[in-house]
C-alpha cells in the first residue's frame, strides 16, 4: 500500500474547542495513523500517515475543524511515511 506522511499545523480559534477529538475521530475513520496536539503557541500540530487520498481529505477537514472551531489557517509537508505508528492518539 502506498503511504505518505502529512505533517500540518493549524491556527486560528482551535484550543478549548474539541479540535483534537475531531481530528482524532476523522483520522481513525479514515484509517489514518499518527498523532494531534495542542501547542503552546495556540496551534494544533498533526503528524499523520495514510493513503495519499487519505491524507488529502483529512488535509481538507483540518482546513474547516469542528463547527465550534475558527481556522485561519493550514499548512501542511508531505514526507514519505516512517510506519512508525499504529494507532492515531492525542498527545498532551
Amino acid at each position: 500500500m502506498n503511504t505518505e506522511r502529512m505533517c500540518a499545523w493549524v491556527v486560528g480559534q482551535v484550543h478549548g474547542v474539541g479540535f483534537r477529538h475531531f481530528v482524532l475521530t476523522e483520522a481513525r475513520a479514515l484509517g489514518i495513523t499518527g498523532w494531534v496536539a495542542n501547542r503552546a503557541d495556540g496551534s494544533v500540530e498533526v503528524v499523520a500517515e495514510g493513503t495519499p487520498a487519505a491524507l488529502d481529505r483529512l488535509e481538507g477537514k483540518l482546513g474547516t475543524g469542528p463547527a465550534s472551531s475558527s481556522v485561519r489557517g493550514c499548512h501542511a509537508v508531505r514526507k514519505s511515511a516512517t510506519g512508525e505508528f499504529e494507532t492515531f492518539e492525542v498527545k498532551f
